[in-house]
């Protein structure tokens, strides 16, 4: 591909779109998971995408725009996963699992009884920049500004939750309210980055930046600021690579996030070292 090919390319209305919400996305996720993968509950993305895919399916054999279905959908699962693994003799891990494989097996269900698997199913499922409308940008700005509000609102108590929950219950904070916030906003994400992503892959944006970020971060709020960077950047990075050679979007994202944090892993253990 030429430079003149490629910039040619970047001008085009719909990978300016994907390009707007991908940043977006990315932005949020990482927001997000540097809460998530604090508190152990990092896997809850991958049960929500799960629980977004049967959604999809659903929406898509009935017609309907899967948006319509799958926002509530997901953000119902995302509550109740939250509700049941509060419950003593329930890790949060336990419950995900549950949402998450049963889910993906209802998905698959539902697309075997439908059309089977079309363009439309797999654009959900591993992602494309192609499907992204000007809609899906307008829902995207509307959503991310609702995450990145909320989370810079609640920045002060979600910091105590996150380092120190049994402080911030001795301080009158509810904590139970805040952790149902992050799982609502971890849904309003997940949603915003499916078609985008894919289902199959769009939990990495809230795994991989958090864990990058935290072999040199030295504070939660450097965690947080190194992760939104790392997470833009993985993401800009990853989308001109695959347009310069053709590839999946959401996998090429995915695989420039491993990189990332593989080379922070290993910068970490170096200065250790030192």
């Amino acid at each position: 591909m030429t430079i003149d090919m490629f910039f040619t390319i970047l001008t085009q209305p719909f990978v300016i779109r994907a390009v707007v919400v991908g940043v977006l996305v990315s932005l949020c996720a990482a927001l997000l998971g540097v809460v998530l993968v604090l508190k152990k509950y990092s896997l809850i993305g991958h049960g929500l995408a799960d629980v977004g895919f049967a959604s999809i399916a659903l929406a898509l054999a009935l017609g309907v725009t899967p948006m319509y279905i799958s926002l509530p959908v997901v953000l119902i699962a995302s509550f109740i996963i939250m509700a049941v693994s509060q419950k003593k003799g329930v890790s949060g891990d336990t419950a995900i699992g549950v949402a998450a494989t049963t889910s993906l097996a209802i998905g698959i269900m539902i697309t075997y009884l439908g059309n089977g698997f079309n363009a439309d199913i797999s654009d959900y499922m591993f992602g494309s920049i192609n499907a992204v409308t000007t809609a899906d940008l307008i829902m995207s700005i509307v959503l991310s500004a609702i995450v990145i509000t909320v989370y810079v609102l609640f920045y002060n108590r979600i910091f105590i939750i996150t380092c120190d929950e049994s402080f911030a219950k001795a301080s009158g904070i509810n904590v139970s309210i805040y952790r149902f916030l992050i799982s609502f906003l971890t849904a309003l994400t997940i949603v915003m980055g499916m078609k985008m992503m894919g289902s199959l892959l769009i939990s990495s944006l809230i795994i991989f930046p958090a864990v990058t970020a935290r072999n040199f971060a030295s504070s939660f709020k450097s965690l947080v600021i190194s992760s939104a960077i790392c997470s833009v950047i993985c993401f800009l990075l990853g989308i001109v690579l695959t347009i310069c050679f053709d590839l999946p979007t959401g996998a090429g994202i995915v695989i420039v996030n491993a990189v990332a944090m593989i080379g922070s892993s290993i910068y970490g253990k170096l200065v250790k070292k030192n």
